[in-house]
C-alpha cells in the first residue's frame, strides 16, 4: 500500500462529486455541481472532456443499458445520454421533486444493490442550516417516495457488500454524523437506524463515501484533506491523505478495482496558493479492493 496521492487530473472544479467507475470503458465519470457538467477520463489515453447538462448536477448512476445514466439534478431526476458528436447532454426528465423551498437541489446519491437509485436533497445556502433536506428512493414500480426526512446536508451514502446495511452521513457542520441502517433488500427499506460514527471525534466533516468489498466504509473527512475508512463497526483503520481541503467523495475504480479515486472542491474567494490543485481528481492506492457499483435496474 501507497498512501501518496496521484495527481489524475487538473480539472478545477469548483465541487467535483459522484466518481463512478465503468470497467467496460475502463474510463472514470463524475460531475461538477455548480459547473453543471458531467467530466469523463479515460484510464487508458488519459484524454478527458466534459457535457454540458441544463441545471445544476449533483449525482449519477449508470442505467442498466451501459449507455446513459439516472441523475439527481436540481429540479428532479433525468436520463442523461452523453453523445460523443456533443458537448451538450441529452436529458429526459423522469420525476419532478416538490422541494420545501426555492434553493434546493439534489446532492449525493447512488443505487443500492438491487439496482434502485437513491439521492438526498438540500438546501444550497449552508449558512441557513435548515433540516429541510429528504432522502429518496426511486424505482419505476413506485417511482419517487421521501424515505428520510430533516437532513441538512445529505451525503455519505452507501450499502455493505451483502446490501443489507445502507450508511448516511450529514455534511453540516451542526450535525457531523454518519449513521448505519438495517436495510431490507426486498423492499429498499431501512430502519433501526443508529449513530455509526460520531466524525466531530474525528479530522473532517463527512462528505462522499465507498464501500471496499471488505465491508468497509471509506468516508471523505472534508476540510482535513483526508479520506478515513471506518471498520463495520465503526473503528477508525486508516486515514489517507490527498493535496488539497475539502476531497469529496471517492470511488474505487481501475481494472482491478484497487484505486481508490477522490473528487474535491475549490472553493471560491479564498486564498489556495497552500492548495493549487483544489478542484481536481486524485487516485490512491489503498491496498484494498472495491465492487461494482450497480447499475439502475429501469
Amino acid at each position: 500500500m501507497s498512501s501518496a496521492a496521484e495527481l489524475v487530473l487538473d480539472v478545477r472544479c469548483g465541487t467535483g462529486e459522484s466518481p463512478l467507475w465503468s470497467p467496460a470503458e475502463q474510463a472514470l465519470y463524475w460531475v461538477d455541481i455548480p459547473a453543471a457538467r458531467l467530466h469523463r477520463w479515460d484510464a487508458t489515453t488519459g484524454q478527458s472532456r466534459h457535457w454540458q447538462a441544463p441545471e445544476m448536477l449533483a449525482c449519477v448512476a449508470r442505467t442498466a443499458d451501459g449507455l446513459g445514466f439516472i441523475a439527481g439534478m436540481e429540479s428532479g431526476l433525468f436520463r442523461l445520454d452523453p453523445k460523443a458528436d456533443s458537448d451538450a447532454l441529452s436529458a429526459a426528465p423522469i420525476a419532478t421533486v416538490q422541494h420545501a423551498r426555492r434553493g434546493m437541489r439534489f446532492n449525493d446519491g447512488r443505487c443500492d444493490r438491487q439496482g434502485r437509485f437513491w439521492a438526498g436533497t438540500m438546501v444550497m445556502d449552508m449558512s441557513a442550516n435548515l433540516p429541510l433536506g429528504q432522502l429518496y428512493r426511486y424505482d419505476p414500480a413506485r417511482g419517487l417516495q421521501a424515505v428520510l426526512r430533516g437532513l441538512t446536508v445529505p451525503n455519505g451514502l452507501g450499502f455493505s457488500p451483502d446490501g443489507r446495511t445502507m450508511y448516511l452521513s450529514d455534511s453540516h457542520p451542526s450535525v457531523q454524523a454518519i449513521w448505519a441502517f438495517d436495510y431490507d433488500t426486498d423492499t429498499g427499506t431501512p430502519h433501526n437506524r443508529r449513530l455509526f460514527v460520531d466524525m466531530r471525534e474525528h479530522p473532517g466533516r463527512p462528505d462522499g463515501a465507498a464501500v471496499d468489498a471488505d465491508g468497509c466504509y471509506w468516508i471523505c473527512g472534508n476540510d482535513a484533506g483526508l479520506v478515513h475508512r471506518f471498520t463495520p463497526q465503526g473503528r477508525l483503520d486508516r486515514s489517507l491523505a490527498v493535496p488539497v481541503k475539502k476531497p469529496a467523495m471517492c470511488a474505487f475504480g481501475g481494472p482491478g478495482l484497487n484505486t481508490l479515486y477522490v473528487t474535491s472542491i475549490r472553493p471560491e474567494g479564498i486564498d489556495l496558493s497552500d492548495q493549487p490543485l483544489a478542484g481536481g481528481v486524485f487516485a490512491l492506492r489503498p491496498g484494498v479492493s472495491g465492487l461494482p457499483e450497480p447499475h439502475y435496474q429501469q
